[in-house]
């Protein structure tokens, strides 16, 4: 690749997936790997092959599926590590990349991993020679490389690259260092490797002090060519370098910042969405990029510098990141192809049973409200495409409140092929609801978290919920539902958040 590209390095679906509530299942991680295709990233890190049988299988299938881009398996300094990788990646043939790691700070090397330098860099290069003998395309990351000693970094990486690693990154793992002196980390290596120009230098910043996107960009100044990121800047604890920012940043400040990538930029509004879909994580209105309000303007002397020329205030178009203009896509008059041109627009490759249920409940929508929004569409294929399977389905509810009565909650359901209702009183309309759910299904799970918020403007908006619920094996669930009555969504989300938890169970049984 040429010196001016720079290789973006996706890994939202491995340690995006790695931020609290958003784990994702088989189907919705090749979901999001279908739209990092579409988005042309260079490398997608699809998971963690040895880290649970999910994850194996998931770093398999989307070995089996992407075609136009390499598929990376991250992996301990381990032979069982790596041997796992291979075995998930092997099917990518030449487009696998197996990423092995081993800490090289002072902290981590003691409280850790309780090993020696000398033994960390044996580890290292065993590693690194161990997956070389499967594929050629080997990456190597020192963790928590912004907290060693440069001297021994510097160690590390030349013997990870003498091994035969072809990219070598250097992760800022606790988000722990600035700008400045990340950019002076990459030039001391470029200065003090002898054999750095062979590898590719790579860098991974978590976001603790908000500046993972500033010491990324730092890097690539000072001669780093792949940035590793995630959509909507997801990861654990503050989260990941935003993919969305990084490439923007790159494409649209070329003046300073003469690089490029592959990028199809017209499709990170879709991957955004996707992602929030599956995840149930909300983007924060004020988000750079991919945000509600990054591209609205309510100042007076803001609106009237926009009317009279758009760069006045804005520096990107809308368009620009696949941000439709016109609110209005569909209405209860569209036929079936304009909506299944709408839905690949927004990134959604359905079957065709797909299609004929999202349709279904399209139409049905179109006839309650004037105005279908890419939003609606989203919470539809949320609340009927990507449910789990059912043990538990509702079937019909009303709900009684008021200033002068108890609320109170009457649910019919179906649960495992019969049908059973009941009547309950609650301190409000939700929690009637919830407690009738919870009295029909006989579940046991705390309720963790509760969130409401309208899909679009207007009273007659969908009304967006999320649940997140405990099983009993101490795992956090997420449930959502959509729907123009706010109770009845508030329903949908509970039961598929327990529809979730019944399928878990189910699968651990069938692995017993």
């Amino acid at each position: 690749m040429k010196q001016d590209n720079i290789i973006i390095f996706d890994t939202t679906l491995r340690d995006g997936e790695q931020s609290p509530g958003a784990s994702m299942n088989i189907e919705e991680k090749l979901r999001i790997a279908t739209q990092l295709e579409r988005l042309n990233v260079d490398v997608m890190e699809a998971g963690f092959p040895i880290a649970s049988e999910g994850d194996f299988e998931a770093v398999k299938k989307i070995a089996q599926t992407v075609k136009n881009c390499q598929v990376a398996g991250l992996s301990r300094a381990s032979n069982m590590d790596i041997d796992r990788a291979w075995e998930a990646l092997k099917y990518a043939g030449e487009r696998g990349r197996i990423h092995t790691f081993i800490a090289t700070s002072d902290i981590h090397m003691k409280y850790k991993l309780k090993m020696s330098e000398q033994e960390v860099l044996d580890a290292a290069v065993a590693a690194v020679k161990r997956a070389k003998s499967y594929t050629p395309n080997v990456e190597f990351s020192p963790e928590d490389a912004t907290r060693t000693r440069l001297p021994f970094l510097a160690q590390v990486v030349q013997a990870a690259i003498e091994a035969g690693a072809t990219t070598v990154n250097i992760p800022d793992t606790v988000g722990y260092t600035i700008p400045t002196e990340y950019a002076e980390i990459i030039r001391y290596l470029k200065a003090n490797v002898s054999n750095i120009d062979q590898a590719i230098i790579s860098v991974h910043c978590h976001n603790d002090l908000g500046l993972a996107v500033a010491n990324s960009l730092a890097a690539v100044q000072a001669g780093a060519r792949q940035v590793e990121c995630t959509i909507n800047g997801i990861g654990e604890r503050a989260g990941n370098c935003s993919l969305e920012e990084v490439v923007m940043t790159l494409r649209t400040r070329q003046d300073i910042l003469p690089y490029a990538t592959r990028a199809v930029t017209e499709q990170i509004t879709p991957a955004s969405k996707l992602l929030s879909t599956i995840t149930g994580l909300l983007i924060q209105p004020n988000k750079a990029i991919v945000g509600a309000n990054a591209f609205a303007h309510e100042a007076g002397i803001h609106q009237h510098g926009v009317l009279m020329d758009k760069s006045t205030y804005e520096i990107m178009t809308p368009e620009s990141v696949g941000l439709n203009q016109n609110k209005l896509v569909l209405g209860k008059h569209s036929g079936r192809h304009a909506f299944i041109d709408r839905l690949k627009h927004l990134g959604y490759d359905l079957s065709r049973e797909e299609v004929d249920k999202a349709f279904t409940r399209f139409k049905a929508l179109a006839d309650m409200k004037k105005e279908i929004f890419d939003e609606d569409l989203d919470a539809i294929i949320a609340d009927e495409v990507l449910r789990v399977p059912e043990t538990y389905k509702l079937q019909q509810m009303n709900v009684s409140s008021g200033s002068f009565a108890a609320p109170t909650a009457t649910v019919s359901m179906e649960i495992e092929g019969k049908n059973k209702k009941t009547a309950v009183i609650g301190d409000g309309p939700v929690d009637a609801t919830f407690k009738a759910i919870k009295k029909l299904t006989k579940s046991k799970a705390p309720l963790l978290n509760f969130s409401v918020g309208a899909i679009t403007g207007g009273t007659d908006a969908q009304g967006e919920c999320t649940v997140r619920l405990q099983s009993e094996d101490g795992r956090e669930v997420l449930g959502q539902g959509a729907h123009p009555d706010i109770i009845v969504a508030s329903a949908k989300a509970y039961i598929n958040a327990l529809n979730k938890i019944a399928g878990n169970q189910k699968r651990i049984k069938a692995d017993l």
